[in-house]
């Protein structure tokens, strides 16, 4: 087993909203221990449909990636940052233009039409 998939199965799971509460191709915005994650559902993906990732814009101070837009580039599903327009790739939160910057990600699955995030 890898070191990742260990990490994830000793992993707390939390409850955050319902499968209902999605937005198909868009982003939605929940609470976890006091940090705003922005959840992004896209059954249309590849492997991975949804996505958990901070709502903490770093560029512009405010608490808007959920509201971006989601798209792809060079093979990568990424999102827009609603003000500045920076590109967040969705499944490590790497900046595409500032390399320096990357938004934190949390492991996410569906169970049972809930959705859990992983928390250590």
């Amino acid at each position: 087993m890898s070191h990742s998939n260990t990490q994830r199965s000793l992993a707390t799971w939390k409850s955050v909203c319902n499968e209902t509460d999605l937005v198909r191709d868009s982003g939605v915005v929940v609470w976890l221990d006091g940090a705003q994650v922005a959840l992004f559902y896209l059954p249309g993906a590849q492997e991975q449909t949804l996505f958990a990732i901070d709502n903490h814009d770093p560029e512009s101070g405010a608490n808007v990636i959920g509201r971006g837009l989601v798209g792809c580039i060079k093979g990568d599903l990424v999102v827009a940052a609603p003000i500045y327009k920076q590109h967040y790739r969705l499944h490590d939160g790497q900046c595409l233009e500032a390399p320096h910057q990357r938004l934190r990600v949390w492991p996410v699955r569906l169970n049972g039409g809930v959705v859990e995030l992983a928390v250590s």
